[in-house]
């Protein structure tokens, strides 16, 4: 009697056909996906920051600052600190917005950080700051 010789190739028609229904599946569920808007601003036409508003600076040696108007001087403080005179000053005044402006090196992590220690301290107007481009 022959022995029969060993198939040494893949078959491949399953594989096919797996992919084919997953490629229906996907082509009658891609319609009924909502995609979530993203309203990235646009530093060409941003706004400048309310006069009356207190400007949070991190700088890129991850310092902070604080000028409480656009005429006061800034004064530097820590973290805890900063948080705490802006949280007391927004409780005095609810309708004073805050804005953050970082330095482009520092990192990203840091400034949302601050961001949301900002709005746990009760803050609920935080704004970030941006340069028009050509400035």
């Amino acid at each position: 009697m022959r022995q029969r010789r060993l198939m040494n190739q893949i078959n491949v028609v399953p594989y096919i056909d797996v992919m084919l229904v997953l490629l229906v599946i996907f082509m009658v569920t891609a319609p009924m996906i909502q995609p979530g808007t993203v309203n990235l601003p646009n530093v060409d036409k941003a706004a400048a920051p309310p006069s009356e508003a207190m400007i949070v600076t991190i700088k890129d040696d991850s310092s902070y600052t604080l000028r409480r108007t656009s005429n006061a001087p800034e004064e530097s403080l820590e973290q805890k600190a900063l948080i705490r005179e802006v949280g007391a000053e927004t409780q005095a005044h609810p309708d004073r917005a805050v804005v953050i402006a970082a330095d482009k090196s520092v990192r990203y992590e840091l400034v949302m950080n601050t961001l949301n220690d900002l709005r746990n301290a009760g803050v609920s107007k935080v704004g970030l700051q941006t340069q028009k481009s050509g400035s």
